[in-house]
Formats: C-alpha cells, structure tokens, sequence
C-alpha cells in the first residue's frame, strides 16, 4: 500500500482498500497508512487526496442502486433505504453484505475505487481532514475550497462505474438474489466482532420505515401470527395457489395451527394478523386491513418474502 502511494500509483490502492473494506481492515488502512500520511500532505500543501482513498461513498452507492434496479427479493426491496443510510449517513458498512451475497460485485466497489481515485488526481482535488463518517455530507464539509469540482465529480463517477460493472454482473451471471440477506448480515457481524449498527434494516426490524416509505416494507406487529390471507382481485387463481405455498412452509417449519387462506380484495376486513397481496395491489388492500401487517410479492408461486415471513416464527412475527 505505501508503495502505490509512494509511486504515484493511487488508483490502484482500490484493489486492496475495497476489499479490505468489506473484510473490516480499513481501519488498519486509514489509521496505519492513509490518515497519517494524509495529515503530513495536508500540512505541506493544505488537502490531501489520501483522505478520499476510503471515504468516498461513490462505489457502494453504484452497487446498492444496481440492487435496486436488477436486484431480487429482500435484497432489492432494501436497498433503497440502505442506499440513503449509505450515502447521507456514512455507514459503509451497510452495503457490505450485499456485496457477500455476491462476491463478483468486489469488482463493481474496485472500479468505483479506482475512477473516484483517478477522478481526484486528474483535478488536484483533496480534502483538508479526514472525513468522518463518510457521508457526502462529511465529505464536502472536509472539501478544500478549490475542490469541489473535483470531489464531487469523483463521486459521481465512482458511483456511476461502480453501478456500471456491477449492473453487467448482476444481469449476466445467474443467481437468484434469494440468499438470505440477513445470513450474509450474520456473515458481516462475524467478521466485525460485533453486532453490526444496521443489522436491523437488514434483518427487517426497520420494515416500518420502509413501509412508509413505499417500498414494499411492514409494520411491526405485537403479539401471535394465528391467520394469513392470501388476496387477490378475485380472491381465487393465484391468491389460493400462494396461500398453498406458504401453508406448507409454515406446517413445514412446525405451525400447523396457524391458518392460511385466500380472498378477494373486497371481502377483506380487518381480522387478519398478516395480509399478503401482489405489490399492484397492496395499496388497495391496506385500508380494509390497516391493523395487519402487510406483504408485498410479485409471484405468487414463488416469493423470497415468504421465508421471511416464516424464518422469525409465526408466534412472533415482526417482518
């Protein structure tokens, strides 16, 4: 690492920093190499582009907007809040279990890396401190007065081929996006030593936010799950052909006596613990049933969502 740095070499620090990122030895990185080399720079030429190596949100931005649009399941109906609590609030750390989840998209956070990286040397541009956490918030208010143009423009760029390469990968290779978003949060944990700070957006503990804020989230219901309704605009076809394929998983994991139907959007009312609908039609199934807990598919037959309602047990379901 102090070679590429000694040799003018930055762009290709990204090889080792993003992954070390993911793996949780970007401390070791900043603090043993950037952070100190970076202040010496900064006295000497008042910014330093050492303090952007690692901060820069751009490329897990890229990924989590890839996620959002060719993503899968849980994975793509979190993102979107992952991506805000990325970009604005600077945890890092929230993106990497979707990159565990497919480990090919280290090349998307390396490209990212590196454009970001090639962006700042080509501008001069540089920050004055360390930018902690790294928010773009954090990031501009470290900006030096004359980089801007540059610090900006280097994560637009970096999140843009981030979001390139990793749309390439994620349309092109064949995985189902069905992974367990929340064993490849277990995954992060185990590396980190500790409970993650936004293990519980991942795990779905932050569904009502993500309810409200249209993407297909849940409310947090109190107490035992005894009935689900399947519904649909005739309450027959593939409302009753869903209702089967959860009312196996959930004998399966050990609850018969919770009941699973299907309905018709019309005949609901406000007697059912969780509602299950097509997401066209999740809207319109809310008000009758607005003390429910509320998930959204878009298959029937075959939903990553149902594991999620069965995965946490029935006699206490929260998402």
């Amino acid at each position: 690492m102090k070679f590429l740095v000694n040799h003018g070499l930055l762009p290709l620090t990204s090889i080792f920093i993003e992954p070390a990122k993911v793996l949780f030895l970007n401390n070791a990185i900043n603090h043993g190499v950037l952070t100190p080399l970076g202040v010496q720079q900064s006295l000497d030429q008042g910014k330093s582009i050492l303090f952007l190596l690692e901060a820069n949100p751009g490329p897990g931005l890229g990924i989590l907007l890839a996620y959002m649009l060719f993503g899968r399941g849980a994975a793509k109906a979190s993102a979107p809040g992952a991506a805000i609590i990325h970009f604005l609030g600077g945890i890092h750390e929230i993106y990497f279990p979707y990159v565990l989840m497919r480990p090919l998209l280290i090349l998307a956070a390396i490209a990212g890396g590196m454009t970001g990286i090639a962006t700042l040397a080509v501008t001069g541009a540089g920050l004055v401190a360390p930018a902690a956490p790294g928010s773009i918030i954090a990031v501009l208010a470290q900006t030096s007065r004359d980089s801007y143009l540059g610090v900006i423009l280097s994560v637009l760029l970096a999140a843009t081929a981030s979001f390139l390469v990793a749309s390439v990968i994620m349309k092109t290779t064949k995985h189902s996006d069905e992974a367990d978003l929340g064993d490849a949060t277990a995954r992060m944990e185990a590396m980190k030593g500790k409970k993650s700070s936004v293990s519980s957006h991942l795990t779905g503990a932050g569904a009502a936010a993500g309810a409200a804020a249209g993407h297909g989230g849940v409310a947090v219901l109190a107490g035992p799950v005894r009935n689900i309704v399947f519904a649909c605009d005739a309450g027959m076809g593939s409302s009753a052909m869903g209702a089967s394929v959860l009312r196996n998983k959930i004998k399966a994991a050990g609850f018969p006596d919770v009941k699973v139907t299907n309905a018709s959007i019309a005949s609901l009312s406000d007697t059912y613990d969780v509602v299950v609908t097509h997401q066209d039609l999740t809207e319109r199934a809310r008000p009758a049933t607005s003390s429910a807990v509320h998930y959204s598919v878009d298959n029937f037959m075959s939903s990553p969502r149902y594991d999620e309602i069965v995965e946490p047990g029935p006699r206490e379901q929260h998402r």
